[in-house]
């Protein structure tokens, strides 16, 4: 990691990651999906806010979240313990969930996972070292983003994948509403 002085004397911190999500093969038509579903249009809705609060609930997760992968930016739709609205794709998990549609990525301690371990999200606040994620798919099959839960501590014992994917389901359903 270099830092470098900005203009003002604000800090501008280099990462050096060892793995940033790529776009996956399909990216156009999955990019045509997330903007044909709507979801974008439609952050704070209660039927999605509800999923996630499920999610935390269940999961015991200080974090959890319904993110919606754009073009740039990751778009949290619903949202428990996180403050911001958006994050940069490049340093998204759930960009990296979204390559695998039909199956969720778990990682147990992203300290130690070469992917993760140099994201600035680990490094810094919220310092995320468990992530579960299940990507969300439209009716073709295209994954627009996850359902994703997070926590600050490792944790070795990996969730109830199926409930978490009925979870992502019950989204799903909302989203093509």
């Amino acid at each position: 990691m270099s830092y470098e002085e900005r203009s003002g004397g604000a800090r501008v911190i280099h990462i050096d990651f060892h793995s940033p999500p790529e776009e996956p093969a399909n990216e156009k038509q999955r990019q045509k999906a997330v903007e044909r579903s709507g979801v974008l249009k439609r952050r704070n809705d209660p039927a999605l806010q509800k999923v996630v609060d499920e999610a935390a609930e269940m999961f015991q997760a200080p974090i959890a979240a319904i993110s919606i992968i754009d073009r740039d930016r990751q778009w949290f739709v619903a949202r428990a313990g996180l403050e911001a609205e958006e994050s940069p794709r490049g340093i998204s998990f759930c960009a990296h969930a979204i390559h695998w549609p039909a199956e969720p990525l778990v990682v147990p301690d992203a300290r130690h996972d070469q992917r993760f371990s140099g994201n600035p999200l680990v490094m810094f606040a919220p310092h995320i070292r468990f992530y579960a994620g299940v990507p969300l798919c439209d009716r073709r099959g295209y994954p627009l983003g996850a359902l994703c839960i997070i926590d600050s501590r490792p944790r070795e014992q990996q969730p109830n994948i199926v409930e978490l994917s009925l979870l992502a389901r019950e989204a799903e359903r909302v989203i093509a509403r």
